[in-house]
């Protein structure tokens, strides 16, 4: 049941992500309420994960998920640049992710 909490915490945070820029530097009230719920949930969803699996493993695979997520939506609603290197980048990080879970001893 962890991993699934720690999948959500995952896709909590790539929705955290994307709440960041809507703030203006937190000038914006509410979108900068929204960005600190969402991130404090991410959070607090990773710590419940954190319960029965490792803190290293769970962190990383939490902060992989996020990056994939942020990257990704970064690309097809931001229009950010894609290129082999990035394309190779998330290659590894979602190989570490599949790494870091199948060798889990749990």
């Amino acid at each position: 049941m962890n991993w699934v909490v720690l999948g959500v915490a995952g896709l909590v945070e790539i929705v955290w992500s994307q709440s960041i820029k809507p703030t203006e530097n937190f000038t914006k009230p509410v979108a900068t309420v929204i960005c600190f719920v969402l991130g404090s949930l991410a959070v607090y969803l990773l710590s419940r994960a954190m319960q029965t699996l490792p803190v290293g493993t769970a962190y990383a695979i939490f902060t992989g998920i996020g990056a994939i997520g942020a990257i990704g939506l970064g690309i097809v609603i931001n229009k950010d640049p894609l290129s082999a290197g990035r394309l190779l980048s998330l290659s590894l990080i979602l190989g570490g992710i599949v790494l870091a879970r199948v060798t889990n001893p749990e």
